[in-house]
Formats: C-alpha cells, structure tokens, sequence
C-alpha cells in the first residue's frame, strides 16, 4: 500500500502488468464472445491471468466496479429523467434497493438532503421513448413507495453528457 496524500490514504500498489490490463480495458471490453482472452493475447497473457488480476483489482479497491455504459440515444430512449424522492432516513436503504430493482431503473443510489431547498435523499433514473413513457415508469415507482413517499419530481435530462470514469495513460515507450 502506498499514501499518496500523507494524510493516511492508502491506494494498493499495482505492477506494470496490473497497469496494462486497466489501460487495455479502460474504454471498453472488445465486443468479441471472450472479451478477457482477447485483451490477454494483445497483452501477451494467459486469459485465467488477466481475469485473476482483475479480480484482485476489484478486493483491493484498484478497480471499483465493471459494469455497462449504454448510449440511452443510440438505442431510442431521447427522455431520462433522474426521479428524485423524499422518503424516511430510515428506510431509504430498503426502500432504494426495492427500486433498484424495477427492470428500466438503470440505476438507484441515495444522496444527502440539502435541507431546506433540497429534501430528496432518493434517486432513480428513468429512460424512456418519452416523457409520457418516463412518467408512467415513475409512477409504478411511486405505488411502490406507497405511504412512505412525502414528495418527488422527475428532472430531465436536456444534453448528453461525457460517460467516463478515471482514465489511466498509456505506459510510455522508452527506445
């Protein structure tokens, strides 16, 4: 573990091989059947390595999370609307993984009250072919929430923003 900050931080060392799989996945997995044996031939690696590595990149912290970043556009939703809810402190948690769990909640997280302007400590975004279609979607939402829910609204998005995390450079070629 190193400190980076020297206030106690502590980030798990990588190696350089550690470093060349975050580089060759960092934009994407290839759209191939076996996307890990295809990056472990271009990084000259065994396929069980690379996925071991990753692996272990995720327990230590290296790596957050892999996970899909659709185009909503591309595949016809033009409405995304981030529902925003107001519900107890206490059952935010539950309640928040209950809506997770609805199939067009592309993602559900809980966010600080910013009281008095801000009340909402519940988030869920929406996409749908339409505001009407978004609206109905949150509208199941809120039966589910039932009596717990004191408000909400449904901010919509008006562009497209940059879809990307953290990005690592490429190991520089030394000749």
């Amino acid at each position: 573990m190193t400190d980076i900050t020297g206030v106690g931080f502590q980030l798990p060392a990588i190696d350089a091989t550690d470093r060349a799989i975050i580089v060759a996945t960092q934009g994407g997995l290839p759209l191939v059947a076996r996307p890990y044996h295809a990056i472990a031939q271009s990084l000259q690696l065994e396929p069980r390595q690379v996925m071991t590595r990753i692996l272990r990149m995720q327990e230590t912290g290296v790596i957050r999370r892999l996970g899909v970043v659709p185009n909503h556009y591309a595949i016809g939703y033009r409405a995304n609307g981030m529902s925003v809810w107001d519900v107890p402190d206490d059952r935010v948690d539950q309640l928040g993984a209950s809506v997770g769990g609805f199939e067009f909640v592309s993602h559900c997280y809980r966010r600080p009250r910013r009281l008095p302007q801000w009340p909402y400590n519940l988030f869920a975004m929406v996409h749908g072919k339409s505001r009407d279609e978004v609206e109905q979607k949150v509208s199941q939402i809120a039966a589910l929430l039932g009596e717990h829910v004191r408000s909400h609204t449904i901010l919509y998005s008006t562009r497209i923003l940059k879809k990307t995390g953290l990005r690592l450079a490429g190991q520089k070629k030394t000749e």
